[in-house]
């Protein structure tokens, strides 16, 4: 007969088995999503930020100047160490925005700064005249890395005022066929010319509204580096279910060379990427190679007339008054030449002619010759 003896555990009843199970299911179930639940609560963003954080602001210390003077622009609400530039726009609206793009702005009098660690900022901005009628703002919007901008109503005094163009409806554009870079680049860029090209894309209106003068935004980037946008205006008129052709110049900075990538963007979306690889300029190359050779070259030249020029004279040249000349040592070291004898000369006799030999005199030689102080015997017996 078998049995327990005394109060200890008997064997484990399957019930208590399945309700171990069911725990340790229900524990590592928790530990999954866990992390999910935290990151889909309200307040809570995938980048660890809280859904209650501040949005970008913009704060103005005078709300109407006139020409020639400056405000104070602050801001809050934005990212730590953001790089942000900031414009006076006409033709816009914090409810519509800057309405044909960076070109409705006065970019020649903009300012850029950068944000502190809280993410705030406060710099002094010039009041000028954007090149369309008000109404105005204060636009300020970041260069690189995630895009985000804030807009601030402000009067420019004795500046034009005219209504905004009525948004009758909503355009969609989007690119029918793959963007493509045409051009050559010419003998400049291979001494350091900015290389240029043109962005070929055609695109198709798929919303209900014209799409006038649109602005896109074409990006260069380089390896890692976030792209640096900037914005270009396409004039003409697309139609709501017709498409076209688009064109748009991209240039790089001077001496660029490796591999680029030009992106295009309308509104926040992207509608193409293309690389674009730029050779080396190599006549910058080659201007610094003989750079190097001509200036050492010249150097030498320079010393050496230099030394010429303090290395003391010699004494017949000091007696003769004049220089003596740089070749008369060379000369002096040349080997003299030898003059050849001349032929002899034959001499013709009375018997015929006579053997080749040295011409004599016909009455006497030059050993027997008379002298000048000898005396003749004519006269004397």
């Amino acid at each position: 007969m078998t049995g327990r003896i005394g109060p200890g555990p008997g064997p484990a009843t399957p019930r208590r088995r399945t309700a171990g199970l069911r725990g340790n299911t229900i524990a590592a179930l928790l530990a999954v999503l866990l992390p999910a639940l935290l990151l889909a609560a309200p307040g809570a963003h995938a980048d660890g930020r809280s859904a209650s954080a501040p949005k970008p602001a913009v704060t103005l210390s005078d709300k109407e100047a006139g020409k020639g003077g400056s405000l104070t622009v602050k801001g809050s609400g934005w990212r730590s160490g953001a790089l942000l530039m900031l414009l006076v726009c006409g033709q816009s609206s914090p409810a519509r925005g800057v309405i044909g793009g960076t070109n409705s702005c006065a970019n020649a009098d903009g300012r850029a700064v950068t944000t502190d660690t809280k993410g705030a900022f406060s710099t002094k901005l010039p009041v000028s005249e954007p090149p369309v009628p008000c109404p105005c703002v204060v636009h300020v919007a970041t260069v690189t890395g995630e895009e985000a901008l804030a807009d601030a109503v402000f009067v420019v005094a004795g500046h034009p005022v005219a209504a905004l163009p009525k948004q009758t409806g909503q355009g969609k554009l989007a690119v029918l066929a793959a963007a493509r870079l045409e051009g050559d680049s010419s003998v400049l860029t291979w001494f350091g010319a900015p290389p240029t090209r043109r962005l070929v894309f055609t695109v198709g209106n798929m919303g209900s509204a014209p799409v006038e003068n649109p602005v896109f935004r074409v990006g260069t980037a380089h390896g890692v580096y976030a792209p640096q946008w900037e914005e270009r205006q396409w004039r003409g008129t697309v139609e709501p279910g017709r498409k076209a052709r688009i064109e748009l110049p991209v240039e790089l900075a001077a001496g660029a060379h490796g591999d680029y990538r030009v992106s295009l963007k309308y509104g926040t979306k992207v509608l193409a990427e293309q690389p674009w690889g730029v050779g080396r300029p190599w006549g910058v190359t080659l201007f610094w190679i003989l750079l190097c050779l001509v200036v050492p070259a010249a150097v030498f030249r320079i010393g050496m007339a230099v030394v010429d020029r303090v290395r003391p004279r010699s004494a017949q040249a000091s007696r003769g008054g004049r220089r003596a000349s740089p070749f008369a040592g060379a000369a002096a070291r040349l080997p003299r030449l030898r003059r050849t004898p001349a032929a002899p000369v034959p001499t013709t006799t009375a018997g015929g002619p006579r053997a080749t030999g040295t011409a004599a005199l016909p009455w006497f030689t030059p050993e027997s010759a008379p002298s000048e102080h000898s005396p003749t015997t004519k006269g004397h017996s």
